[in-house]
């Protein structure tokens, strides 16, 4: 009898040991980003390479945005009113940044992007302010929006000392010096040519063509860089026809010229070519490692690897 129950204690230990580890495994407490190395087939389609998950005490909830300063990976921890930093590696290096509405705190981090200089900027759509952080987290500054002209900012990307930020409420994107001298506005509520609905993204091409996802119109919008509307692009031959999108979000161009889009509701990432002909889908609904689960924002970086935020998967997802 003494043995059974000896037997019974034993295998219980080890039934929790491999739960404990199970646990350890999905939250990834090891390094979960590896240094990317080159890619097999440098023409193909960007596939899955790794994801990171935040570390085993505060794994990322309801990650928004990402972006990459140098070496560290920036991401809006939105539900945990936070940023969160990680090297290369996926190592957690530092968080800022807590609920509140006072300098520092944030009540729905957003938008996130980095200047030349290493400053950290930080979109909060409900405070309805951009903060600015130096490379180590500590609160400087709020940006300076001379007009008082934003109301919910969004996406944010920071192109030749320019800030670029969607307004959600407003329907307009804004361009700043980053002094907080208003350049352009582009946009107001519509649904004709150059008009948004909850325009959500932004990013500028190597050719200086400005790429706005308008959310509410299901297509992305392009202009030049005066604000002269140049094109849309929505899945259909010349972006006239019906939208392949489903609320797209976040939105990034590579080295190529190829342009990202994130299909929120599709649960996927669609790939086009300079002239708006859809080259790639990746993801798919699900909760594997090549798929996603409500995407929102995307970085490319220097090396073109997509960073995407898998929002309702708490992880950022790369591919490569």
């Amino acid at each position: 009898m003494k043995k059974k129950t000896v037997y019974i204690l034993m295998s219980s230990i080890v039934a929790l040991s491999v739960a404990f580890f199970a646990v350890i495994s999905f939250f990834n407490l090891e390094s979960t980003i590896k240094p990317i190395a080159a890619k097999v087939d440098p023409s193909g389609p960007p596939v899955f390479t790794n994801a990171l998950y935040g570390d085993f005490n505060q794994p990322l909830s309801k990650p928004m945005d990402v972006t990459k300063i140098d070496e560290l990976i920036y991401v809006s921890d939105t539900s945990n009113k936070q940023i969160q930093v990680f090297d290369q590696s996926g190592t957690s290096v530092f968080k800022f940044g807590k609920e509140g509405s006072k300098e520092g705190e944030f009540k729905f981090p957003y938008g996130i992007a980095g200047d030349k200089a290493g400053k950290i900027y930080v979109a909060d759509m409900y405070n309805g302010n951009i903060s600015i952080f130096d490379s180590k987290g500590k609160f400087i500054k709020y940006f300076e929006d001379k007009d008082k002209l934003l109301n919910s900012p969004g996406g944010l990307r920071i192109f030749d000392e320019k800030l670029f930020v969607t307004d959600i409420k407003a329907n307009k994107l804004y361009v700043f010096k980053l002094n907080g001298e208003k350049v352009m506005e582009i946009g107001g509520a519509g649904v004709e040519e150059g008009k948004f609905i909850a325009p959500n993204a932004v990013t500028v091409d190597h050719d200086d063509q400005i790429y706005i996802t308008d959310s509410g119109n299901n297509r992305v919008q392009v202009f030049d860089k005066d604000g002269k509307f140049i094109k849309i692009i929505n899945g259909s031959p010349d972006g006239k026809g019906d939208p392949t999108f489903l609320n797209p979000r976040g939105v990034a161009v590579d080295s190529k010229g190829n342009v990202f889009v994130v299909n929120n509701l599709a649960h996927n990432i669609l790939g086009f070519d300079k002239d708006g002909n859809q080259k790639y889908e990746l993801g798919g609904m699900g909760t594997e490692n090549n798929q996603l689960y409500l995407p929102n924002g995307l970085f490319i970086d220097d090396r073109d690897a997509l960073l995407v935020t898998d929002t309702i998967n708490q992880r950022i997802s790369i591919f490569y």
